[in-house]
């Protein structure tokens, strides 16, 4: 009787887990688990920031284009890559690397399926489809909010993080906030921004490197700001720039990239009587950017 008293408290323990652990199978069902509207009603304007960010359209690229297509084409077609597949039905999580900063939640949370269901979205310029993935509140304020694991554990699945701690959160599934030891730091960004050279993926390939840019040239001559500093001034979480905005953009970059042009002109006596006009034209780069222009 205690043995079967036993193996049903290790069931009921089970099961809860085994649930909690399923994973997406579709679009709609990621979409649906990393869903961050209900944050909305509290945080209205924060919100509207973000929804008009590139974290709200991850896998949208610039001016409405869908940046992974060239990963759905089919193998040997013109503009595939050697992650494509000569089936849709093929693919799989893996077949997508740029996941692991664009959408993070399909590595730890979805089905290969969902990865076929994104292929045949893109081959049909489904925009709208495309487009329910993001990198929502939820994937920062709780699935990147820690990353000494092996010190801090796993991300809480009832908990955001955030630079203070709050111990009751008006939300029906995230009941309070705890601080985050790196929320205020620029390695909270250098997760996605910049990682470099990606050496884990059975075809190894360059990403952008802005971190290390940071670290390495900003940080060691002196530089004290972070990114949040710059690109998040008083909690702005459209995370500047939108590179769909022109306008905003340019005046963005004008502040931090200056252009110094001197010219000297004169006539070069070739031969007699043929003077040749020429100009000498000096040019001087300034920066006072946290890294290099461009980068990702």
């Amino acid at each position: 009787m205690k043995f079967l008293k036993l193996i049903l408290v290790l069931l009921f323990i089970a099961v809860p887990l085994v649930a909690s652990a399923e994973k997406a199978k579709t679009i709609d069902e990621l979409a649906k688990m990393y869903d961050s509207s209900s944050c909305k009603s509290c945080h209205a304007e924060i919100y509207a920031q973000w929804e008009k960010s590139h974290h709200a359209r991850p896998l949208m690229g610039v001016k409405g284009g869908l940046m992974l297509t060239p990963l759905a084409l089919k193998k040997g077609e013109k503009g595939a890559t050697a992650f494509s597949e000569d089936d849709p039905k093929k693919m799989k999580i893996k077949n997508y690397p740029c996941f692991k900063c664009h959408l993070p939640q399909a590595v730890t949370s979805a089905e290969d399926s969902v990865a076929v269901e994104l292929t045949e979205a893109l081959l049909a310029k489904d925009s709208a489809k495309v487009g329910k993935l993001q990198i929502t509140c939820i994937v920062c304020h709780n699935e990147k909010a820690i990353i000494h694991k092996r010190e801090l554990g796993e991300p809480k699945k009832d908990v955001l993080y955030g630079k203070k701690d709050v111990a009751s959160h008006m939300d029906a599934k995230f009941k309070k906030v705890e601080k985050s030891a790196i929320m205020k730091d620029s390695v909270f960004c250098g997760q996605c921004h910049g990682t470099g050279p990606n050496f884990e993926f059975d075809q190894a390939f360059q990403c952008a490197n802005l971190y290390g840019s940071y670290l390495h040239s900003y940080v060691s001559g002196g530089g004290t700001k972070t990114c949040q500093d710059c690109h998040m001034q008083k909690g702005d979480h459209l995370i500047a720039p939108n590179w769909n905005d022109q306008k905003a953009t340019e005046e963005l970059l004008s502040k931090a990239i200056s252009l110094d042009i001197e010219t000297l002109g004169y006539e070069w006596l070739k031969k007699a009587g043929a003077l040749v006009p020429k100009i000498v034209v000096g040019t001087k780069i300034t920066t006072t950017a946290g890294h290099r222009i461009p980068d990702g």
